[in-house]
């Protein structure tokens, strides 16, 4: 009896006599989360991530929205909850000044879709339409009759434009005042902050990262269930599948540069870096698909290994179905997590004071400290992300070395996904927590090089 016992607790020691490890990274990733909830917490209410999205007049009201009157602005404050869209009252003719567009804007409840050439013109289409295009004190029947109204009225003639699905702006159809609009946008973004960047790169491309992740989701999900059925062919069709794919992958990413660069409409700063990131991918893609054919060359003769190992792969997950579950728990656990990043990046990249000026107005001043903030919220992203990857990895890993290990076939362990997770958090969450912080630390340096260099281009391309 006693060398059973000896024998039994040798053979279970490793779960018996568990301790937590890297206590001390799992109290820094507290404490580090303690500073995010801090800067959410002050995003929101400092910001107005509404700003952002919905647009605002040049007298600090939300178009689509009931407002707070802001001291010194008397046409602030108002009820613009059927007034969605945001009209510029010189479009043709936009201006930049600081960072700011010069024109006065309204908000207006539907854009003019035909050219209006007088202010009787104005007049009909706001009896007609209920959307007033000139300052909010005027009243309709003045547009003809007071002697200010040109100043207060939109630039004659006003030209037929119509609503952009993104930020709610009404753009002008006409050529002309469409190329100088558009221009006016291009310079503007090309003048924000990184940040800024960010935000307009994630807001004018949520639909493709979006679809993309669901069609990466998709495949991978059909990958794995694929080793239950056809393990030998599925190794030979997956190294058809890679060899096309690396040479497909490096094709498209040098005809993509070489169409960029070629691209006499590429002005935004931001297309710019893609044609810097297009080389660097290129290149990188050429000699991953250089030394992955040679490795399969060299190895074609060691196939069978890996068709055993897909045999261990479909015992393993005919034990464990829930392992096929994993990703899509990992999946929509980053997806909450990325939303509420965006959120925190929208409140605080919209935070600021509203003052109001010496004409009526109202302008926003940035809050000091915000970008400090933003980068704390981006080291956040980063660190985070790779936490809940890391928490993934440890979970699969337990419950399959679980399995493998156990002696006792006869026995198998009754619930090794949800034991994996129970040692998880109970005793390895801060190894996770260091792992991923080490990838964290690798990846801020490259970004931040990346940033100074896209700086110092832009300082030398003004010299």
């Amino acid at each position: 009896d006693s060398g059973d016992s000896i024998s039994e607790r040798q053979e279970w020691r490793p779960v018996i006599y568990r301790q937590c490890t890297d206590t001390l990274w799992l109290l820094l990733f507290c404490l580090f989360w303690a500073g995010l909830m801090f800067i959410s917490g002050y995003g929101v209410v400092a910001g107005a991530a509404e700003r952002l999205v919905l647009g605002y007049d040049s007298f600090g009201n939300i178009c689509g929205r009931k407002n707070t009157p802001v001291e010194g602005a008397n046409l602030s404050g108002l009820d613009m909850t059927n007034k969605k869209y945001v009209f510029f009252l010189n479009s043709c003719s936009l201006e930049i000044q600081s960072l700011k567009i010069s024109s006065l804007s309204l908000c207006v409840s539907s854009c003019p879709q035909q050219q209006l050439n007088s202010l009787e013109d104005l007049q009909s289409f706001a009896r007609n339409n209920g959307s007033f295009l000139c300052v909010y004190n005027l009243n309709v029947s003045s547009y003809t009759l007071n002697p200010k109204a040109v100043q207060l009225c939109p630039t004659l003639p006003v030209p037929p434009s119509k609503s952009f699905p993104l930020f709610n702006r009404c753009v002008p159809q006409n050529p002309e005042c469409y190329s100088k609009y558009a221009s006016v946008l291009i310079s503007m973004v090309n003048e924000m902050d990184v940040f800024q960047r960010i935000l307009s790169g994630i807001l004018a491309g949520r639909d493709t990262v979006i679809g993309l992740s669901v069609l990466a989701l998709a495949f991978s999900l059909m990958l794995v269930l694929a080793f239950r059925f056809i393990q030998t062919l599925l190794i030979h069709t997956l190294i058809a599948l890679v060899v096309f794919g690396l040479l497909f992958v490096s094709g498209i990413l040098w005809w993509l540069h070489y169409d960029y660069r070629n691209d006499p409409s590429t002005e935004l700063e931001t297309e710019k870096e893609n044609v810097k990131f297009l080389l660097g991918y290129a290149i990188f893609s050429t000699i991953v698909t250089v030394v992955l054919l040679s490795l399969i060359f060299v190895l074609r003769k060691k196939l069978q290994f890996a068709v055993q190992l897909f045999q261990i792969v479909d015992k393993i997950i005919g034990r464990i179905p829930f392992l096929l579950f994993q990703p899509l728990w990992t999946f929509l656990i980053l997806i909450v997590f990325w939303v509420f990043w965006v959120a925190v990046l929208l409140s605080l990249g919209t935070a600021g004071t509203a003052q109001s000026t010496s004409e009526g107005q109202v302008e926003y001043r940035a809050l000091s400290g915000i970008c400090y903030m933003a980068w704390y919220h981006f080291i956040g992203l980063i660190w985070t992300s790779e936490f809940i990857l890391a928490c993934q990895q440890m979970v699969i890993a337990g419950a399959v070395v679980a399995c493998y290990f156990n002696r006792n076939k006869n026995n198998p362990p009754p619930h090794p996904v949800l034991s994996s997770i129970s040692v998880l958090f109970c005793y390895h969450l801060g190894t996770a927590v260091k792992g991923s912080f080490l990838i964290t630390i690798l990846r801020i340096p490259r970004i931040v090089l990346l940033y100074l260099y896209n700086t110092l281009n832009q300082k030398v391309g003004k010299c």
